[in-house]
């Protein structure tokens, strides 16, 4: 795949023009609020997962709408009485769910607590899910794939609901006695980066703990310009629902306005490393550097602007740094932690 969207230059400036909407954080202090009046109700079941070193616990929390969502909480073995540690708190990528009990441990390999959260209605892309989905949306927009459903209006909109799955993931993570409460890092992948930016703001001001925020190749960010000229993957599928339903065009991006990381990500206040690649096509990189850009500039405007870097991989595709970013996060924790 050849370099097809803006040169390094640009991408350093770029700024989305999209606006987000003027009740935005009304909207979503109104969808935590009501997601908080159910009892979180965390329950951590152990669970052999055949490793010597590593212990783990069948996770289930309420969601939005109190429903039941599942995970994994990895941690290393034979901790002492008392000791908890900083949790990694990770989301998936698009159609992908938590896997199998051992599937992805590597956090807690490297002497963390390890979160892993299901995506609801997810899990059919090759790596399995176990949460379902049951709220089919009011005034449901049918197309295949899931970045229409619910698109008639933001309350039905289905990211509504992970994101606030999400949110209360990390409540969820801090009520484990082996987990720092006051230490929980937000991580992921494409899909999972788009949720890590999305809690990263949704959690400011509203859930003390959260100390980081690692977006990897972040899907779900300045949808406007991710619908022009994402020729793979997900954003697609809004692009070939309005090819059919030409008069959709507006009144969906007004939906999608609530739940596009540009704008929630501008009130994160916690340090964050980002990545992007130059030759992805799935989320190209000036969707990344608009959200990248614009990340933490509400609390910039207070005084207070977080730490925050990009790492860029000219030659790589959707898959980004991988082992090599790896590396770069955890070294990046690393100097967090440490200071």
């Amino acid at each position: 795949m050849p370099l097809f969207d803006l040169p390094l230059e640009q991408l350093r400036e770029y700024v989305s023009p999209a606006l987000p909407p003027a009740d935005l954080d009304q909207f979503w202090d109104r969808t935590i609020a009501e997601a908080r009046t159910v009892p979180l109700d965390a329950v951590f079941e152990p669970v052999d997962n055949y490793l010597s070193v590593i212990e783990t616990f069948d996770v289930t929390f309420s969601g939005f709408g109190g429903d039941r969502i599942k995970g994994w909480l990895h941690v290393p073995a034979h901790l002492e009485a008392g000791q908890q540690l900083p949790v990694v708190v990770e989301y998936i990528g698009y159609s992908g769910g938590r896997g199998l009990v051992n599937q992805n441990t590597r956090w807690a390999q490297a002497g963390y607590a390890h979160f892993i959260m299901d995506t609801r209605g997810q899990g059919y892309g090759g790596v399995a899910g176990d949460t379902p989905d049951p709220h089919p949306s009011a005034g449901e927009v049918n197309y295949a794939g899931l970045m229409t459903r619910g698109a008639d209006h933001q309350d039905n909109y289905y990211f509504r609901r992970v994101y606030v799955d999400a949110f209360r993931a990390v409540e969820a993570a801090q009520n484990h006695p082996a987990v720092d409460p006051s230490a929980v890092v937000l991580a992921g992948i494409s899909q999972g980066g788009g949720i890590t930016v999305a809690a990263a703001g949704l959690t400011a001001g509203r859930l003390d703990g959260v100390i980081a925020a690692l977006p990897d190749v972040p899907f779900l960010q300045d949808f406007p310009r991710a619908i022009d000229i994402a020729p793979r993957g997900p954003y697609p599928e809004i692009a070939g629902f309005l090819g059919r339903h030409r008069d959709r065009y507006e009144p969906m991006l007004a939906v999608l306005n609530y739940f596009d990381g540009v704008h929630l990500g501008r009130a994160a206040s916690v340090p964050a490393l980002f990545s992007a690649a130059q030759m992805d096509d799935i989320c190209p990189p000036s969707t990344v550097f608009a959200s990248y850009n614009n990340y933490g500039t509400d609390s910039r405007a207070k005084g207070s602007e977080p730490a925050k870097d990009i790492e860029v991989y000219r030659f790589n595709n959707h898959e980004g740094g991988q082992e090599h970013h790896w590396i770069k996060q955890l070294q990046f924790l690393r100097k967090l932690l440490s200071s």
